[in-house]
């Protein structure tokens, strides 16, 4: 995977590393220098951060048992090798851990002094200090809160007038605090009220006016389980039955997400209408603004739960059933636990779909994870379990399934069991996704970065600090959202949208992100970015999904990547006066160190003595050594070692 960066050097025109940093050192090697040029780089990210989120460790007196744990896993992970006679791969060196971990955990490279640090310790239980140091990081937050939102299709606005920040916000919260599992989803599956009431509320949001793909995105989110076909007929390729879809979309089917007739201020009319119309009375010619309208439409979405008859299609065509007739509530197996049985229908379906006894739940999740960190599921697809796509090692996926329900579905120490194995830490393999062979896990494979990981990594060369805003939650959005329809008068109302469409009304809150701004780019993680970024991002020509469908992010490489790559504003800014990068290399006074500087800041590894050769030949044929480490860094960004996992 170490590719040529001496090709790149000799086909990319590279810029010159310039400005105050650079002049201060011309002139103490004797040389002319430019003038200085002004920092450009927004302030807000040239200084460490001060008020990132607080994460609590992982338990440490829980490792003992997490590596007995892993030593079972990779037992059971070797005797299937053995069985296919595939020899393992070897333990994979620390610099290739170290890049792998902090992408897979934290979703970035690591900075250039966590990489010396790390390769300098003599530590015997380094990997797992980092492991657990990076489960205990904001940066992991951010980077699992990426893999949540490429799954649950998160968006601020799924429709004009839903607001979902607080509920991407609590997303963020259950990562950090590391809630449950099983209550986590149980709460989205349950939850009523505003969403800025009650956040989990937004998961039935997301997928507003559309009550059966509601059930069949579920359904494929936590189960593993694609019935979508069985809402128009019986499953072409599988067991399901439409009589079974509507079965189960009757526990859901009293679902409300809007205010009713007997809410408060809800008498004969709407009440969002009637002060959208009193409005047009005092707005020059009856237009009303925007945020005024977003404001009290948001106002009318609230989540709860009601009787309601599920009834079959009209032209339901099978013999099992006439069209329109009445369906009772049915799990597609098992059955409801006991305990939840005399629940209304929603509890009841979330009782089932997170109980401990439904073997489905916990395997999805494990197979999720396992992909997310080995690049390969066990079940592949990950979200189509059924006898065509056979498990390629049973034991292993009923082991960390168990291992999850003993742990009371504590995703961090599942995480930890898979990060511990010498499974997860061996060499990787290079194994074609598309080929059809099932894959035994000799290993990791070796994957492209996500869209988010690339963007992430350039800010960590770039700026001190990545993420100088947090994106608002419930505290922020609250207070000027929310309303009481039974006493709201048009001045009330008019103050508050006033004061959204200064501060959260998307379009303005965007514009006030241009303060972190360079060229046109907010310099902050991609989880705190409003999503999905605009098609011209650079998020989205590296393939962060449209957050239109479940897991729509795309690896494939493309043209306007090597186009952002060679030349867009995320790779100028690592060069620009103040970034970090340059800051630290300039900051070096050997030649000799300075180009370990940076192959450790780009790549997480210490130059060969080839890389050396190189390096030496392309700052001997430079009049200006800086423009030479210039056009280095920018070499070894458009490798493909930089760009993949190994």
């Amino acid at each position: 995977m170490r590719t040529s960066w001496l090709l790149v050097l000799t086909i990319t025109i590279l810029p010159v590393m310039t400005g105050e940093a650079y002049g201060q050192s011309a002139k103490k090697k004797g040389k002319r220098a430019p003038a200085a040029r002004k920092i450009r780089l927004p302030q807000s990210v040239r200084t460490a951060p001060s008020n990132l989120m607080t994460v609590p460790s992982v338990p440490a007196e829980r490792r003992t048992q997490l590596e007995l744990a892993a030593a079972e896993l990779d037992r059971l992970i070797e005797a299937k090798l053995s069985e296919q006679g595939v020899p393992p791969n070897p333990e994979c060196s620390d610099e290739v851990f170290l890049r792998r971990v902090y992408l897979d955990v934290a979703g970035r490279i690591p900075t250039f002094s966590e990489a010396q640090a790390f390769l300098d310790s003599e530590d015997p239980d380094r990997r797992l200090e980092l492991i657990d140091q990076l489960l205990s990081s904001p940066d992991h937050v951010s980077h699992f809160y990426n893999f949540w939102a490429d799954v649950l299709r998160l968006c601020e606005r799924p429709q004009p007038n839903i607001v979902l920040e607080p509920f991407l916000d609590y997303v963020k919260e259950s990562i950090r605090t590391n809630k449950p599992y099983d209550q986590w989803v149980y709460e989205m599956l349950t939850a009523e009220g505003k969403v800025w009431e009650n956040p989990a509320v937004g998961y039935p949001l997301r997928d507003d006016g559309m009550p059966l793909p509601y059930v069949d995105n579920t359904v494929r989110v936590f189960l593993g389980t694609q019935i979508g076909c069985a809402q128009c007929h019986d499953h072409p390729f599988d067991q399901w039955t439409q009589f079974q879809f509507y079965e189960l979309a009757a526990f859901t089917t009293g679902t409300r997400t809007r205010i009713r007739k007997g809410d408060p201020g809800f008498e004969k009319r709407n009440p969002a209408n009637e002060m959208i119309n009193e409005a047009r009375k005092h707005y020059d010619k009856g237009r009303v603004p925007g945020p005024f309208q977003r404001l009290v439409r948001a106002n009318t979405y609230k989540v709860s739960e009601v009787d309601a008859a599920m009834r079959l299609p009209h032209d339901y065509a099978y013999s099992d059933a006439k069209p329109n007739a009445v369906v009772k509530p049915a799990v597609l197996w098992g059955e409801v636990p006991t305990k939840s049985q005399n629940a209304s229908p929603r509890h009841q379906f979330a009782a089932w779909l997170t109980s401990p006894k439904n073997e489905r739940f916990s395997e999805t999740i494990v197979n999720r994870l396992w992909k997310h960190y080995l690049g390969v599921g066990l079940v592949e697809p990950i979200d189509d379990f059924r006898d065509e796509h056979p498990c390629v090692n049973e034991p292993a996926m009923k082991f960390l399934a168990e291992e999850l329900i003993r742990s009371g579905f504590d995703l961090k120490d599942l995480i930890r069991t898979i990060l511990y194995s010498r499974s997860y830490q061996r060499s990787a393999s290079d194994y074609d996704t598309t080929s059809g062979k099932p894959y035994f896990f000799p290993g990791p494979i070796v994957r492209r970065m996500t869209a988010e990981q690339v963007w992430d990594s350039m800010l960590t060369l770039a700026v001190r600090n990545p993420m100088p805003f947090q994106r608002p939650g419930v505290k922020d959005l609250a207070p000027i959202l929310d309303v009481n329809f039974a006493t709201l008068t048009f001045p009330q109302a008019k103050t508050q949208s006033e004061e959204f469409a200064s501060t959260y009304f998307l379009n303005a809150y965007k514009r006030s992100l241009n303060q972190h701004a360079y060229q046109g780019d907010v310099l902050c993680r991609a989880s705190e970015l409003p999503s999905p970024q605009n098609g011209d991002h650079f998020l989205r020509q590296f393939g962060q999904s449209d957050r239109e469908t479940i897991n729509g992010s795309v690896k494939d490489a493309t043209v306007p990547q090597i186009l952002a790559m060679f030349n867009g504003p995320i790779t100028h800014v690592m060069l620009e006066p103040g970034s970090a990068i340059v800051d630290d290399v300039l900051a070096i006074e050997s030649t000799r160190e300075r180009i370990d500087a940076i192959f450790l800041s780009v790549l997480a590894r210490r130059p060969s003595s080839q890389d050396r050769i190189v390096a030496a030949k392309e700052l001997s044929r430079t009049s200006n050594d800086n423009v030479g480490y210039g056009n280095i860094i920018w070499a070894l960004l458009n490798t493909r070692e930089f760009l993949f996992i190994q």
